[in-house]
């Protein structure tokens, strides 16, 4: 019984261990999925409210403590209510989709070098564009509309797609598997107040969809000719071929290895 109790003891010893690893892990997956989000403001804000709930214990503030406690007794409501996008983020990670699941290391490389070469040519005579890749959640809702294109990814094909006199010049390109997929079509505009009022439709467009699934999103202003590349809803603006490249390198695939 004596080496028994002893097994035990060990064991209970390597699972408080890894219940402690998985709860770090959980916790650090959270802090970088909020990072650079409102979320952040509104956790420091329910951090807020703990400390003060705190202090009113501590204090004997009845009053407040009793409109605390009535408001604490909701919290995984009001937290679910508040982070509702973010969980619905971090969920849908959980389904894989790798855009490059199907794609060999050298196709990769050509087609990130083609939405790059596409890119800049659009910049450069300052013709809009928004060009959305899937990644790990699928975009068919967002497909229903669009004129169906299913071709290898080539920056003419890209540039011919928004020239100005193409009818799908407006809408979206949408590129699923390493292919062009369908083009034309219509995406969620951003309802974010905090947006800058100088972002068109495209930027807004490409923040709305950001938002809600974990696609990556290239925009050409055609105002400025500037090229900005968005995720998670937050967007990177100013690129030039060499920071664009490094980006959708990191962002498409990045546990590919060469």
């Amino acid at each position: 019984m004596g080496m028994f109790d002893e097994m035990m003891k060990n064991f209970r010893w390597v699972l408080d261990a890894l219940d402690i690893a998985l709860v770090a892990f959980i916790i650090y997956r959270i802090i970088l999925l909020i990072k650079g989000t409102r979320a952040v403001q509104m956790l420091l804000g329910l951090a807020v409210i703990l400390t003060v709930y705190v202090a009113s214990q501590l204090t004997g503030l009845y009053t407040l403590q009793w409109l605390l406690d009535n408001f604490l007794t909701s919290i995984v409501l009001v937290v679910v209510v508040i982070f509702q996008s973010d969980i619905r983020r971090a969920l849908m990670h959980v389904g894989r989709n790798p855009f490059f699941a199907d794609v060999s290391y050298r196709e990769e490389t050509q087609v990130i070098e083609e939405l790059v070469t596409a890119s800049i040519n659009l910049a450069s005579k300052k013709i809009g564009a928004l060009i959305v890749i899937e990644r790990e959640t699928g975009l068919k809702t967002f497909l229903e509309v669009g004129i169906e294109v299913d071709a290898k990814v080539t920056s003419d094909l890209i540039t011919a797609i928004f020239l100005p006199r193409s009818p799908i010049h407006d809408g979206a390109l949408v590129l699923q598997h390493g292919r062009l997929k369908k083009a034309g079509c219509f995406l969620p505009l951003s309802q974010n107040p905090d947006i800058s009022k100088n972002l068109g439709t495209r930027h807004r467009a490409a923040i709305g969809l950001t938002e809600v699934v974990d696609a990556v999103a290239i925009v050409v202003s055609e105002e400025t000719g500037k090229i900005s590349a968005v995720v998670g809803g937050r967007m990177t603006r100013d690129l030039d071929s060499t920071s664009l490249r490094r980006i959708l390198t990191r962002l498409l695939d990045p546990g590919r290895k060469s």
